[in-house]
C-alpha cells in the first residue's frame, strides 16, 4: 500500500535534510504522489568496521520513503569497497582486500537494525551486495560501459584536477569507480539513489548509464553533510566530532554531549524523528547544554532503547556534578595547534610560561578530567573543559 498523504510526503522533503533533488524536487513529488512503487536505494562501502551518523541520517530517510511504502534496498559495495572511492582524496586510498571487506560490513546489519526494518513483513528493507553484479563483469562489458563516459568529464571532479595541479598520480582504476556506483543503479533498475553531497558525481553516473542503457530516467536525492550551523566545519573522526554506531549507550551519550552547539540542530534533524516543533523548543531552551541532552536521549533511545537512554542521562548527570563543572563557565576560543603553555597564559590561568611549565609537570592540568603532562602538547579541534586546581573554563578550539 503506498500512501500518496501529502503532509507526510511534505515532511520527509521538506524536513531540511535534503540538499537537492535531481532532476527537480517538483518531479519527484509528482512521482510520489502518483501512487507508483519506486524503487529507492543508498550504498556505503565497507570502508570501516562501525558506521557513523552520517550514514545514519542518509538511512533514515531511506527508511522513510520505505514507510511510505516504498521499495528500498540498502547496498553494501563489498565489490567497491575494494577499489576505494577517490571522493575528496587527495592520494589513492590503500587498497582493501576481500578479506578486510568483509570484516568491516560484519556489524553493519546489527548497528542499523534500530533505523532500517529488515523484519518487517509486508515491506522490509533489502539488503544487497554490489559484488553480485560487478564481480561477474567480463573485461568486454567492463569496456562497453566505459565507452559512455570521457576522460574529460572524470578530470571535471575537483580532486583529480587538484592531483593533477600538484603533480600526484590519478590511478585509472579511479577513473573506474563512478562507472562501478553507476552500474549498481542499472543492475538493480532503481527509481531514486539517495546519497551525501559528495557522491552526486557518482550518483549522476548511474543516471547516465540508466539513461542511455535502459532509457529510465533516475531520480538522484542529495543529503546534506552533517555540519556545525556555526562554523561550517563537517562532523568527522579526524576532527574529534564522528560518532559512530557501535558505541555503547554511555559513550553515545557522552559523544553527543561533547558535540559543539553548532551541532545541535543538524543532528535532531537529521539523526532523530523527532517533530520540527520539539526541535525548536529544545534550540529556545536558554542554556545549550540543556538542548544538548535532550538530544542526547532521543539519540542514545533509538540505538540502545529508552531504559538504557535513561540510564546513560543519569551517568552522564553524575559525573557532570562529580567535575562540579559551572553552568555560567567562562568560554575562550583557541586557535587549533596552540601549545598548552601558550594556553595557559592566554586564558589567565598562569602568569608565564614557567608557571605554566611547572604546572603541566606537576600534572595540575586537566584538559576533559585527564592530566596533561608533556609541556609541548597541543591543543586539537573541539570543545574541552580545562582545569587547574579551583580555575575552569572551557575552550572552543577553532
Amino acid at each position: 500500500m503506498i500512501t500518496i498523504d501529502e503532509n507526510k510526503i511534505n515532511e520527509i522533503l521538506e524536513r531540511g535534510i535534503i540538499a537537492d533533488i535531481l532532476p527537480t524536487k517538483k518531479e519527484l513529488k509528482e512521482r510520489l504522489m502518483s501512487g507508483d512503487k519506486l524503487r529507492f536505494y543508498i550504498g556505503a562501502d565497507p570502508t570501516a568496521k562501525a558506521l557513523h551518523l552520517g550514514h545514519a541520517q542518509n538511512l533514515m530517510l531511506l527508511e522513510n520513503f520505505r514507510k511510505l511504502g516504498h521499495e528500498v534496498i540498502f547496498l553494501i559495495g563489498d565489490f567497491t569497497g575494494m577499489i576505494g572511492d577517490p571522493t575528496d582524496k587527495g592520494a589513492a586510498r590503500v587498497r582493501q582486500t576481500r578479506e578486510d571487506v568483509e570484516n568491516n560490513f560484519k556489524g553493519w546489519l546489527e548497528q542499523t537494525k534500530n533505523i532500517l526494518s529488515f523484519e518487517d513483513k509486508e515491506n522490509p528493507v533489502l539488503v544487497k551486495y554490489n559484488s553480485e553484479w560487478l564481480g561477474k563483469l567480463n573485461f568486454a562489458e567492463v569496456l562497453e560501459l566505459a565507452s559512455n563516459f570521457t576522460v574529460q568529464q572524470m578530470l571535471e571532479r575537483d580532486m583529480f584536477d587538484k592531483r593533477m595541479k600538484e603533480n600526484k598520480p590519478i590511478h585509472v582504476h579511479e577513473f573506474m569507480y563512478p562507472l562501478m556506483q553507476g552500474y549498481d543503479s542499472v543492475a538493480m533498475d532503481v527509481d531514486v539513489e539517495l546519497c551525501g553531497t559528495d557522491q552526486i558525481f557518482n550518483a549522476l553516473a548511474g543516471r547516465t548509464l540508466l539513461r542511455k542503457l535502459k532509457n529510465k530516467e533516475k531520480f538522484v536525492v542529495s543529503a546534506n553533510l552533517i555540519q556545525d550551523e556555526k562554523t561550517g566545519m563537517l562532523m568527522s573522526k579526524s576532527n574529534g566530532t564522528g560518532v559512530f554506531l557501535d558505541l555503547n549507550s554511555n559513550d553515545l551519550y557522552g559523544a553527543i554531549m561533547s558535540q559543539p552547539d553548532g551541532m545541535i540542530r543538524p543532528l535532531a534533524l537529521g539523526c532523530t524523528q523527532i517533530s520540527l516543533d520539539y526541535i525548536e523548543e529544545m534550540m529556545g531552551l536558554e542554556n545549550p547544554r540543556d538542548a544538548k541532552m535532550k538530544l542526547a536521549f532521543e539519540i542514545t533511545k533509538i540505538y540502545h532503547g529508552e531504559e538504557k537512554a535513561k540510564e546513560a542521562e543519569e551517568n552522564f548527570k553524575t559525573q557532570f556534578q562529580k567535575n562540579e563543572i559551572p553552568e555560567n563557565i567562562e568560554e575562550f576560543e583557541v586557535k587549533e595547534g596552540e601549545g598548552i603553555l601558550t594556553v595557559l597564559n592566554q586564558i589567565g590561568f598562569v602568569t608565564s610560561n614557567g608557571e605554566a611549565r611547572r604546572k603541566v609537570t606537576e600534572k595540575a592540568v586537566k584538559l576533559d578530567g585527564e592530566s596533561v603532562e608533556d609541556p609541548t602538547y597541543t591543543i586539537e579541534k573541539g570543545e574541552k573543559i580545562i582545569k587547574l586546581g579551583r580555575k575552569i573554563a572551557k575552550l572552543i578550539i577553532k
